[in-house]
């Protein structure tokens, strides 16, 4: 018999909030008074092309567990010379950095985390730091129960330790924990944790028709956007 669910666990990027539309605007906002004429979507699809690997580096042991705003200055140093950019000044840099605590959620999320926080206990489960998730939170009017996944585990996803970390934050087993993702890399770790999944379509996540349009592997649920999800819950 299937266990009820009893907690919501939340991917972030990509699932909750638009990186690349955000980071484009933000880029542009700093970098244009400059006298930087760049491509806006590259530059955020460059900033975010370095995301795994230098999360990689920490997930295989290779570097110690620092928080994700840590590893974003890291690679945005990195990429700035792509650009032409290497001259952006310290103070910039910094601000620049924090533009992913300034992400714009997608519309339909808002309302319906609050619908789905009525009757389940919500959390991220992000590699985002918590400081990041608390401006994020703030921004779009998200409320959360708790704020769990990378730096509560002092892991990165997909590493199943950050998953069932989770769950054992709010006392339930991970059957009783739904992973909501529009990442199926994602979903497919949290099920091997144990938990069940539900994927939530972004198909313009990465530009236009370039995310995911439904899961690759075998979810307990599949929406169209997290509206759908709460009707697909009963919320």
């Amino acid at each position: 018999m299937t266990v009820a669910v009893k907690a919501l666990f939340f991917d972030v990027f990509g699932t909750l909030v638009d990186w690349r539309g955000s980071i484009a605007r933000e880029a542009r906002a700093v970098l244009e008074p400059r006298g930087h004429a760049i491509d806006w979507l590259a530059f955020a699809d460059a900033w975010r092309g370095e995301y795994q690997g230098a999360m990689e580096e920490v997930r295989a042991g290779r570097k110690p567990f620092c928080k994700l705003d840590v590893l974003h200055r890291r690679n945005l140093d990195r990429i700035l010379p792509r650009f032409d950019a290497e001259d952006v000044g310290e103070d910039d840099r910094r601000h620049l950095n924090l533009a992913w605590h300034r992400l714009d959620a997608w519309p339909d999320v808002s309302p319906a985390l609050a619908r789905l926080r009525r009757q389940y206990l919500v959390a991220p489960v992000s590699n985002g730091n918590v400081s990041l998730m608390v401006d994020l939170a703030r921004r779009n009017s998200f409320t959360w129960d708790a704020i769990l996944g990378a730096e509560f585990s002092g892991d990165y996803k997909p590493k199943l330790a950050v998953y069932r970390d989770a769950a054992e934050a709010f006392d339930l087993t991970p059957g009783h924990c739904l992973m909501v993702a529009a990442h199926s890399d994602d979903l497919a770790a949290a099920a091997a944790a144990g938990l069940r999944t539900a994927h939530v379509a972004r198909p313009d996540e990465k530009g236009k028709g370039r995310g995911e349009t439904a899961p690759e592997i075998d979810v307990d649920f599949a929406a169209m956007d997290l509206r759908d999800l709460a009707e697909k819950l009963s919320v």
